[in-house]
């Protein structure tokens, strides 16, 4: 180990697929190594990309993932409570994490504010804290958290938001907030590894038009208002297919849904994916009906792919769509996405329009300027 580098740990819950998760992974990919010793320290060893941590940065974890637990259903069962336990346990005593990483860190990273705690309670009082944000605050279902989240924020020694908006809507919302040093900061894209993973193979879409959309598959995400307005279009005679890549707790709720109103075949759960990007490349039309979101990765992927978006205007999004120009937008109601996906299927001049402002779309996305700019934040920390 070289003692001159700034040893740097993020920690995190798990790696499933999501935009934080990508956004840890273009982190510990393109941070400089020869300036940083990376580690990153999972809640859980779980998820589709928890092989994807680069070689070069040390994984640790303070419990198993789902997939090394038992295929028994009783020995799972009790493999879970003793998990829970253990995270129990953990979440009170921040010794458990040292004892499995034995390393003093210069700058300890929360990726997200269910990591908040781990960090701020780290036994490591003399490393500096940085706490990153990706959440909207105005969301129903983040109401239970926000007393937390709010004692948290002051005490961090640096803090990142993944939108402009998600700052906007904390500082508007909890004015006297004390706020520490802080900076916007874009989620990056890996273009070029986008692009490529894109031309992979060719999915067997059905002779119609499809519209995509990748995202786990929770309530706040939109899908089922979404299937609503599918039923509608298809009733009033506009064929089309919807394809959805993702996993989560709504899926049996979503199939359900689906049955009910006879469309098990029209709307299609692909399951959670590693590489989507042929899929978003090759559809017509991609989709985000989503409640809430904070500055979505997937869009600015969609973006580059070149593909016709519409999306709510929630979180971060319409700092990357401007409507009628290069997407469109619309409110979380299933009215809104009946008529926009109705216009996408109807107005080919629209679609057109779209299509051409997206031909240099690339060049509102400096992936190195991100990279530089969460360097100089840990420099900076490191030597004060």
């Amino acid at each position: 180990m070289d003692n001159k580098k700034i040893k740097v740990l993020f920690r995190h819950r798990s790696m499933e697929m999501g935009g934080v998760e990508k956004v840890i992974l273009s982190m510990l990919n393109n941070l400089n190594r020869e300036k940083f010793e990376m580690t990153i320290c999972l809640n859980m060893n779980q998820g589709e990309l928890r092989d994807e941590i680069p070689k070069h940065v040390r994984k640790e974890y303070l419990t198993d993932g789902k997939e090394d637990l038992s295929k028994n259903s009783i020995i799972q069962k009790l493999q879970l409570v003793k998990r829970k336990l253990r995270l129990n346990e953990a979440e009170k005593n921040p010794k458990i994490a040292d004892e499995i990483l034995q390393e003093e860190y210069d700058v300890e990273i929360a990726s997200t504010y269910a990591d908040f705690a781990p960090v701020l309670n780290s036994s490591n009082k003399n490393s500096k804290k940085i706490g990153w944000f990706h959440s909207d605050i105005t969301v129903p279902k983040f109401k239970p958290l926000i007393p937390a989240v709010l004692k948290h924020i002051p005490q961090f020694d640096y803090f990142i938001f993944g939108s402009q908006q998600t700052k906007d809507i904390l500082i508007k919302t909890y004015p006297d907030l004390k706020l520490p040093e802080n900076q916007v900061i874009l989620n990056a894209i890996p273009i070029d590894e986008l692009k490529q993973k894109a031309q992979e193979f060719k999915p067997g879409f059905p002779q119609k038009p499809v519209f995509v959309s990748v995202a786990r598959l929770h309530t706040r995400k939109g899908f089922h208002k979404l299937m609503d307005a599918h039923a509608k279009l298809l009733k009033d005679g506009f064929d089309h297919h919807i394809v959805v890549i993702g996993d989560g707790e709504e899926r049996e709720n979503l199939k359900k849904q689906a049955e009910k109103l006879g469309v098990s075949n029209s709307f299609e759960f692909l399951g959670s994916l590693m590489n989507p990007y042929p899929y978003i490349k090759n559809a017509d039309f991609y989709i985000l009906p989503s409640e809430s979101e904070g500055w979505p990765l997937v869009i600015a992927d969609t973006l580059i792919l070149q593909k016709p978006i519409i999306a709510t205007s929630v979180g971060g999004v319409p700092e990357m769509i401007n409507h009628e120009e290069n997407g469109y937008l619309i409110n979380y109601e299933v009215d809104e996405m009946y008529d926009a996906m109705k216009r996408f299927l109807t107005e080919p001049k629209l679609v057109s329009n779209i299509n051409k402002n997206l031909e240099n779309i690339e060049e509102q996305f400096d992936n190195q300027k991100i990279f530089d700019a969460v360097e100089n934040i840990i420099l900076k920390l490191a030597h004060t």
